[in-house]
């Protein structure tokens, strides 16, 4: 199974929502998020929020839809996001996407971004997906990556300390046994040669990011 979640940042950063039909998906909206799915036609599992990102009609017209809904005040612990992916996590899926995640508010697409440790404490995949990126972290061993034409370039950030023994192969800039420190700029814009290359590393969180111009 796989859950899709789309929250309610920028509409113009948000992926084509039409490259998913067709999925075996559950949908899951988060405050705005749940507007932008009724109007794109998906009808979400349910939904969370405190919706104090929408107005008077467009929430009148959103609960004409009688849709399953988890609510909560605006003063609060947890953002309207990480309490819908906590439910997400405890639905046992192969992998959730985050959509609607980035622009707007710095704060929010920060922590937002440090939500992705949650799918790897769980074992579970998490992705962050935006019209230009997709975002992911990966523990220490062997990875392989496939070659996407749409997202050419691939960066290797450290998350949240150094990366250790990081070697990469198939890739214009390949690595052996590289050690990457917090700060450092080497591994932004590699690109792969082939249809698919291997990264691995010993230690550390290391973030991914496919991008396009």
């Amino acid at each position: 199974m796989k859950i899709i979640i789309l929250a309610g940042g920028p509409e113009e950063r948000q992926p084509d929502l039409s490259l998913f039909a067709g999925e075996k998906a559950v949908w899951a909206g988060v405050d705005r998020g749940v507007f932008y799915l009724l109007k794109k036609g998906i009808i979400p599992g349910c939904v969370f929020g405190d919706f104090d990102s929408v107005n008077s009609s467009e929430r009148e017209w959103m609960a004409s839809f009688n849709l399953p809904s988890f609510e909560y005040d605006s003063e609060k612990d947890k953002t309207d996001l990480e309490l819908a992916l906590e439910w997400a996590l405890g639905q046992k899926p192969e992998q959730i996407l985050l959509l609607g995640v980035t622009g707007g508010r710095l704060d929010h697409e920060l922590a937002n971004i440090q939500l992705l440790l949650h799918g790897l404490e769980a074992g579970i995949n998490i992705e962050i997906w935006d019209r230009q990126n997709k975002i992911a972290l990966s523990a220490p061993g062997p990875h392989i990556i496939q070659q996407e034409p749409e997202f050419s370039y691939v960066s290797f950030l450290p998350f949240n300390g150094p990366v250790t023994g990081l070697t990469l192969t198939g890739f214009k800039y390949p690595l052996q046994d590289q050690y990457l420190p917090m700060g450092s700029t080497l591994c932004i814009s590699n690109e792969l040669v082939n249809k698919s290359g291997t990264y691995s590393f010993s230690g550390g969180i290391l973030m991914l990011v496919k991008s396009h111009d």
